[in-house]
């Protein structure tokens, strides 16, 4: 179900996202910075600088903005080409600045840096790619052709070679370091921002979904009623109108459709009212609707009550009742759905509590997870489970594991749970389970996710357990 307001958008699409105006503003921040630099150099250090030639340079910056700020309006987002074109610009107005003023002995030729960490920032590696090497083009052209700074009496400001070819070094590291990092960090960032708005469109679709649940169950119970008044009245008819075949036959017909609406009600919900039942349930009974969509999937899903399987009852009266939650039930589905897709054959659900925890554990006989990763489950990065794909095992066009993993535990930390990931064994599903085990007892030997909440703040109390149907409570249908 896609939400109106939210949108997963590629990294291609976030290279389109730039304003000019932005642009425009920072090339005015910079044309007063050189025409400071330039008066402040020239006038109080008196540093001889051909000032007509650097005018030219400040001028034509000034023009560009100018020209584009007539031409186009100041909201327009810019494409990757524009973006790369403009800082492509700033960057060689730069170097013909510093070529002016002492190329690499011009302290303020650091600033070749910002063009390609912006770049870094918001457009693609490839461009980013072509604007670091533009820049370690002029770096390399400053260093060998530029003209010496001298004062007004004639005296040249000369370094040596071995300061010179450090400040190249220096800003070659410099323009790889910050490309690198702020291009991870934005990437990082940006994924981050995308698998938060998939948790929240997940959230959101299982909450419409128990909303509806609860519409359905509260239009069965609130019709019940009406319809067995209309089947009544259409009974009392047909015996008046005995000797009217006409009408007779049309009664028949309302009566046919009171009974086709009831068998319709009674397939789409049997909880009646908005009531107690509607909003919490014995843990057992959550956990099997959380698995539901993964039971007849050709695998084994045995789901056990503090290590029995209890199949006949799994309502027993001892295990604790909990709040139906969406995020519960749709963070166990995911983990649930990640374990039936790796199995080969047989996937565990183990159900503990004490008087201050209750557990989850989900576990497979598959391949386990990966020494490599395990550490870094849960976050949007990692792709699949094993380093090699292995036949059998992974679903057709599985992309990868990372965004259902980070939904799963994104929902069920903020349901106050705690998450970890293990392996059953040293070789986790090496080889299934051992000959002759019985699946209802056996350990899991692959991959294991435990689920731990607080007791407290999962459990409803006896009271609310047990508390009346009471009166029907208004559904919000605003969002359905």
């Amino acid at each position: 179900m896609q939400e109106a307001g939210l949108s997963l958008m590629t990294n291609a699409a976030r290279s389109d996202w730039v304003r000019l105006r932005t642009l425009t503003l920072l090339r005015w921040l910079a044309i007063g910075g050189q025409t400071m630099a330039v008066v402040v150099a020239s006038q109080w250090f008196d540093v001889a600088l051909p000032l007509d030639l650097c005018g030219f340079a400040i001028a034509a910056s000034a023009a560009f903005n100018i020209i584009s700020t007539v031409v186009h309006p100041q909201n327009k987002r810019l494409s990757e080409r524009d973006t790369a074109l403009i800082l492509l610009f700033d960057l060689t107005q730069l170097a013909l600045l510093l070529f002016l003023s002492g190329g690499l002995t011009n302290p303020f030729c650091v600033l070749v840096l910002a063009p390609v960490t912006i770049s870094a920032t918001a457009l693609t590696l490839r461009v980013t790619l072509l604007l670091g090497l533009a820049a370690l083009a002029d770096i390399s052209l400053l260093a060998l052709f530029h003209l010496p700074l001298a004062f007004d009496d004639g005296t040249d400001m000369i370094l040596p070679s071995l300061h010179i070819g450090g400040t190249w070094a220096a800003l070659l590291i410099g323009i790889i370091f910050l490309a690198l990092y702020a291009r991870r960090v934005t990437i990082e960032t940006f994924t981050m921002s995308q698998a938060l708005i998939a948790t929240q469109m997940a959230l959101s679709r299982e909450q419409r979904l128990t909303a509806l649940g609860g519409l359905v169950a509260a239009a069965a119970h609130e019709l019940g009623t009406p319809l067995a008044t209309i089947k009544l009245a259409s009974s009392e008819l047909a015996h008046e109108l005995k000797d009217r075949p006409d009408l007779l036959e049309d009664v028949r017909l309302i009566r046919a459709q009171t009974d086709r609406c009831r068998d319709i009600l009674r397939g789409l919900g049997r909880a009646g009212k908005d009531d107690a039942h509607l909003r919490h349930a014995p843990i057992a009974a959550v956990v099997e609707e959380a698995a539901e969509p993964h039971v007849d999937r050709g695998r084994d899903v045995i789901v056990r009550l503090e290590g029995e399987v209890d199949d006949d009852s799994p309502a027993a009266p001892d295990q604790p009742e909990i709040n139906r939650r969406p995020e519960v039930v749709h963070g166990l589905r995911n983990l649930i759905q990640n374990a039936v897709d790796f199995s080969r054959g047989h996937v565990w659900i183990d159900i503990d509590w004490d008087d201050a925890n209750i557990r989850i554990a989900v576990g497979d006989d598959g391949p386990g997870y990966p020494a490599d990763v395990i550490g870094r489950l849960g976050d949007p990065f990692v792709r699949r489970r094993s380093g090699q794909p292995q036949p059998g095992i992974e679903r057709p066009e599985y992309e990868g594991m990372g965004l259902g993993l980070f939904i799963a535990k994104t929902l069920l930390e903020r349901s106050g749970a705690r998450i970890a990931f293990a392996n059953g064994s040293e070789h986790a599903g090496a080889a299934g389970l051992p000959p002759g085990a019985d699946p209802e007892h056996a350990r899991p030997p692959g991959a294991i996710v435990e689920v731990i909440w607080p007791r407290a703040v999962l459990e409803v109390t006896r009271e609310e357990s047990r508390a009346a149907l009471g009166s029907n409570r208004p559904f919000d249908l605003s969002n359905i």
